[in-house]
């Protein structure tokens, strides 16, 4: 595999933010292989200190972590806090869930026997992250493993290397040893390697179900790895007899476009009452019409920035178009409103009566509009997906929920709130392409440590009463 550089620009602004050589994948876990299981034997209160110290080392570097993450993703600085104070956090949550879902406990055994539950590391973890949260996502996957006992390769997406490479030091200045948080730089090419390496024990992805998928095959081979998938959705919010639509346009809004649309739980589907459509959809408009769209640090603060590059914005402006082909009718086109950047206004199209609406995760800010005529056909074109992550409904009737909540597939199931802008708190993940029932967040505790269920005795005493010839 050939050593290349990698580059990372600005996508507000084209200016070069980093720059350095691809990294190896064999080198990377052989080094972890190496380091895991002195940082195994360590005592569990150990490593819970130590990630104690990463998160005020993240403290200490906030603002200019923040402005790294914004300059990098192009995501506004406000956001980029949040996302900062998300890695943070995650430390004290790991630490909980680690103990609610992975500790050490007695268990019932008959006739005064002793049975114990504890938890061991696999070892070295891989673990692959996207550009959209590149320090909180893959975050939420490295404090759980490290807390269990794992060494951890790192790939950031090759799009977001630069905010890749400042999480890894700031494990490494809270005293993670060097060979257990490691990092490499690099492409697909290196991506595949490290997912194809002979001496990893697991891989914790989170990108789009394509990748996910194909890594699923490529795992199918070997059931003793440990494979977490966390990938995207095309998720429906359903508005349904609700008198506030300026709330419900307010939801709708959140849900599809922040981040640029560029969340796995952003809406992409718009499902509403026929008999709210028109009032609904000129509400939506207004607010689209008043979105500032600016670079991180513009002034006024913008809502959202630009898409990751202009390869992307070029490959959302095409699927746009494919829309329109298939009978779609704009309410609000797709535009670039800067030549040569990645900078895209949010569209509403409405897909009722077009011939096809393809079911793609368009992860950027398009929003699709369908038209309904009662709850039950709602729910159904809610559910007609192969993904199944984030849904929400908008509503004031309980009992609409009700059905809601009994018949929609998805992971995470809201009721008069975005479908985005999940807890940490809790588990994370969906069904059909969405994941592979390994979620994330507060649940990936149990991915990272296997439980061993051990019968003890301190002493050995042992008859066989039944079935022996009498000697």
């Amino acid at each position: 595999m050939a050593v290349q550089e990698l580059i990372s620009t600005e996508p507000a602004t084209g200016a070069i933010l980093w720059r350095q050589m691809s990294g190896d994948a064999g080198e990377e876990v052989a080094a972890a292989r190496a380091g895991w299981s002195e940082w195994a034997a360590r005592p569990l209160a150990y490593r819970i200190e130590t990630m104690r110290r990463f998160a005020n080392v993240v403290r200490a570097k906030a603002e200019a972590f923040a402005d790294l993450i914004a300059r990098e993703t192009g995501k506004p600085v406000w956001e980029a806090r949040t996302e900062v104070d998300s890695v943070i956090a995650k430390v004290d949550i790991s630490v909980r869930a680690y103990s609610e879902r992975t500790g050490q406990r007695r268990l019932d055994a008959p006739m005064g026997a002793r049975m114990a539950l504890r938890h061991k590391p696999h070892g070295v973890l891989a673990v692959l992250g996207p550009y959209n949260f590149p320090a909180h996502l893959p975050n939420g996957h490295i404090v759980p493993a490290l807390l269990a006992g794992n060494a951890v390769v790192f790939k950031p997406s090759e799009k977001t290397p630069a905010t890749g490479e400042m999480l890894v030091q700031c494990f490494r200045d809270a005293g993670v040893p060097a060979n257990c948080i490691r990092l490499l730089i690099g492409g697909p090419d290196q991506g595949r390697a490290l997912a194809g390496h002979a001496d990893i024990d697991g891989l914790l992805f989170t990108g789009s179900a394509r990748t996910g998928i194909a890594l699923n095959r490529q795992f199918a081979e070997h059931p003793e790895k440990i494979l977490a998938l966390e990938m995207g959705g095309n998720n429906p919010i359903i508005v349904w007899d609700t008198p506030d639509l300026y709330s419900a346009a307010v939801l709708i809004i959140q849900s599809a476009f922040t981040t640029a649309g560029q969340r796995c739980t952003a809406a992409r589907r718009l499902i509403v009452d026929q008999r709210l459509y028109e009032p609904l959809v000129g509400e939506v408009t207004k607010l689209v019409d008043r979105l500032i769209i600016g670079e991180p640090h513009a002034d006024p603060t913008p809502f959202m920035g630009p898409v990751i590059d202009n390869d992307a914005a070029d490959g959302l402006t095409e699927s746009f178009l494919t829309l329109l082909t298939n009978g779609g009718r704009a309410i609000r086109h797709l535009q670039r409103p800067i030549d040569g950047r990645p900078f895209l206004t949010p569209a509403l199209i409405d897909m009722t009566d077009a011939s096809d609406s393809p079911d793609t995760e368009l992860f950027g800010p398009i929003l699709q509009i369908f038209r309904a005529t009662d709850f039950d056909a709602a729910v159904a074109q809610a559910n007609n997906t192969r993904y199944g992550l984030s849904a929400s409904l908008v509503s004031q009737d309980p009992k609409l929920y009700d059905r809601f909540w009994a018949n929609i597939r998805a992971g995470i199931v809201n009721w008069n709130k975005p479908t985005n802008g999940a807890s940490s708190g809790a588990p994370f993940g969906g069904v059909g392409w969405s994941g592979n029932h390994r979620p994330s967040a507060y649940y990936a505790a149990d991915y990272c440590a296997y439980p061993v269920v051990s019968s003890e005795a301190e002493s050995s005493r042992a008859s066989i009463g039944i079935g022996l010839k009498e000697g």
